[in-house]
């Protein structure tokens, strides 16, 4: 579990169609290469340079939505990423075991099974058996607050049933993620839910994002226990700062 007042911002990348794009609200077919303050380029690799370059963060969360809409994983793209030292957290749409072997053999740090493509908490299960607990990161996708995907797995639909569930499978991190606040500048809308499932399942490693806009929607973070917060927009458009970063988050990888 992160320490009080220190906490890591974890860069996005959404991967569509090879290039880097800006995801608003879980809408993917209105999605668009992004606009950069930080680089010219959509390239994965100009941009994840570019997030080192300027604010020292070499771990990223990397989402190959092509993979999640069922189509094979950009492997090259997380490959080419890994050998130039960034650390990746990966969801490409995990359905079976198969698909995580070809993202570690990729060199993805960590496996994201999530809610949305995840067969259910036997799933879950047999990835922690495989490549073990620390390794596999759970997401808990929700859409306005309700759970996404086929839940008929799953007893009960409340997220911390879910959450739950997946604790018993073998998983020790997860993502809590609302897509409807996605790039959408909104403001963090899952804390209270964070918050609760620390409380309930002690030991878990949480992580959130969503919405953050500037550094003020991070000062409220800094005294809880979350181990992450995923931020894309706010970096691009320049609302975020390494000063921020360096004041609020206190990474450590800085």
């Amino acid at each position: 579990m992160s320490t009080t007042g220190v906490m890591r911002i974890i860069p996005v990348m959404d991967l569509m169609n090879g290039v880097v794009v800006r995801g608003v609200a879980g809408n993917r077919e209105t999605y668009r290469p992004i606009e950069s303050c930080l680089t010219p380029s959509a390239n994965a690799l100009q941009v994840a340079c570019a997030f080192r370059q300027y604010f020292g963060l070499t771990t990223l969360y990397l989402a190959d939505l092509d993979a999640i809409r069922g189509h094979p994983p950009n492997t090259d793209t997380i490959r080419t990423l890994a050998n130039e030292g960034f650390r990746l957290l990966v969801d490409a749409g995990l359905r079976n075991l198969s698909d995580a072997d070809r993202l570690a053999a990729a060199r993805a740090d960590q496996l994201i099974v999530g809610l949305e493509t995840c067969t259910g908490p036997e799933q879950l299960r047999e990835m922690c058996r495989q490549f073990g607990s620390e390794r596999v990161v759970f997401s808990l996708d929700l859409a306005d607050g309700r759970p996404i995907g086929d839940l008929k797995p799953w007893r009960g639909r409340r997220p911390s049933e879910i959450a739950a569930q997946a604790v018993d499978a073998g998983i020790t991190n997860l993502i809590v993620l609302d897509l409807r606040a996605v790039g959408t500048g909104g403001g963090l809308s899952t804390l209270a839910l964070c918050s609760d499932l620390l409380r309930e399942l002690p030991g878990l490693d949480v992580i959130t994002g969503g919405g953050i806009r500037c550094a003020d929607d991070l000062i409220p973070l800094r005294n809880t226990d979350l181990s992450g917060i995923l931020v894309a927009s706010a970096l691009h458009d320049g609302s975020l700062t390494p000063a921020d970063l360096d004041a609020v988050a206190g990474n450590h990888e800085r």
